[in-house]
C-alpha cells in the first residue's frame, strides 16, 4: 500500500536527511528528526473531494520543514486490522525514504490505531500522539451498541445504511477499496472493547482514573495527547448542534464524541481546549472558536516539540 507524501515529492531531501543524528538547530519550526503520519479516525478518509481530513495541516508542516505523510486505512474496522493496514504503510514508507522511524499522530479512532503499531513494532515508532483519541472508549459507541440488539434488523438497517456512507467515502476519495466492518469498528469504541484493547496494548495508557500515562513508556516510545472539551464553539460551525447533542451522553467534559478523560494519553498536553471533535482536525473547513488557537497552530507547535525532543 502507499502512503500519500503531502507537499513534498517523495524523495525530497528533507526525507532522505532522516539519519542517526538529531535535527541540527538550523532546521525549520516543524523539521521534525523522523517522518510525521497522519492517522485519520472513524469514518475518515486521506482527501474527500479535494478536501483534507487534516484540513490545512499538512500543508503547514511541510512549509516549515516537516515530512508530513497522510495514511488511508479502512473508515470503518477494528483498531487491529486498522492498525495492520497503518503497519504496512508504514514499512512501505521506511523503505523507500530510509527513515528509521516514524511520528504517528492520530485523531479519534486514529489514536488507538497508531498506538497498535507503536506496540507491535516500537522499533518502527519514535512517538505516538493522540489526538480526541478513544483510549478508554466513548460513551456515544456505548450508547449505540446498547439500542442495537444484537442480530436485530435494526442492527441490519444500521451497518446497510453505514455501508453505503463509507462507499460514498470511498467514491469520493481514493477509491481504494479497503476492508469494512462497521461492527468491528463499533465494538472497538465501546468502554468494554477499549479496556479490553488497552490490556493487550497499554503503552501510554493512564493508569489512575483521569491521569496521565508515560511519557515514555517502556517500549521506547514516547506517548502524547491533547483534546478539546467544548461542543459549541462557533455559531458558524454546522456541526455545534450535532456535537452538543451527543455531548449530553457524558457526564463531565467532552468534545462531542469522546471524554477528556477518554482521551488521555501519555503526557497530556492540555485537555481544555475550546474545540469540539471536528475542530481538533482544523474540520469543516477551518471554522472554529473564534478565541481558541488555530488548530493547525497546535500541529505546528507539537511538531515542534517533537523537534526539540529529538524525535
Amino acid at each position: 500500500m502507499k502512503l500519500y507524501l503531502v507537499v513534498l515529492c517523495l524523495f525530497s531531501p528533507v526525507v532522505q536527511s532522516s539519519t542517526n543524528a538529531p535535527v541540527s538547530d538550523n532546521t525549520g519550526y516543524t523539521q521534525t528528526r523522523y517522518p510525521i503520519v497522519l492517522v485519520h479516525g472513524l469514518f475518515g478518509f486521506d482527501t474527500l473531494a479535494g478536501m483534507d481530513y487534516f484540513y490545512g495541516i499538512p500543508h503547514s508542516l511541510t512549509k516549515d520543514g516537516a515530512s508530513v505523510y497522510v495514511a488511508q486505512l479502512s473508515a470503518t474496522n477494528s483498531n487491529e486490522l486498522r492498525g495492520e493496514q497503518l503497519l504496512s504503510q508504514v514499512e512501505t514508507l521506511l523503505a523507500a525514504t530510509g527513515a528509521e522511524k516514524v511520528n504517528l499522530i492520530g485523531h479519534s479512532h486514529g489514536g488507538p490505531t497508531a498506538r497498535y503499531v507503536a506496540s507491535v513494532r516500537p522499533d518502527l515508532v519514535a512517538s505516538v500522539t493522540s489526538i480526541g483519541g478513544v483510549n478508554q472508549g466513548s460513551k456515544v459507541a456505548d450508547l449505540v451498541r446498547g439500542v442495537m440488539t444484537e442480530g436485530s434488523a435494526g442492527e441490519a438497517i444500521a451497518v446497510k445504511v453505514t455501508e453505503a456512507l463509507v462507499a460514498l467515502i470511498d467514491l469520493l476519495s481514493d477509491g481504494r477499496d479497503l476492508e469494512q466492518d462497521p461492527l468491528a469498528a463499533l465494538a472497538s469504541l465501546t468502554t468494554a472493547g477499549s479496556l479490553a484493547f488497552n490490556q493487550h496494548y497499554p503503552e501510554g495508557v493512564p493508569t489512575s482514573e483521569c491521569g496521565e500515562g508515560e511519557l515514555l513508556a517502556d517500549n521506547g516510545v514516547y506517548y502524547y495527547s491533547w483534546t478539546g472539551s467544548s461542543t459549541f464553539t462557533n455559531l458558524l460551525d454546522p456541526s455545534d448542534a450535532a456535537m452538543t447533542i451527543l455531548g449530553l451522553a457524558f457526564d463531565g467534559p467532552n468534545d462531542g464524541l469522546v471524554s477528556t478523560c477518554s482521551a488521555h494519553l501519555g503526557k497530556v498536553i492540555r485537555d481544555d481546549y475550546q474545540m469540539n471533535h471536528l475542530d481538533e482536525i482544523n474540520g469543516l473547513l477551518g471554522v472554529h472558536h473564534l478565541f481558541e488557537v488555530d488548530p493547525v497552530t497546535l500541529y505546528r507547535q507539537h511538531a515542534n516539540r517533537l523537534k526539540l525532543q529529538g524525535l
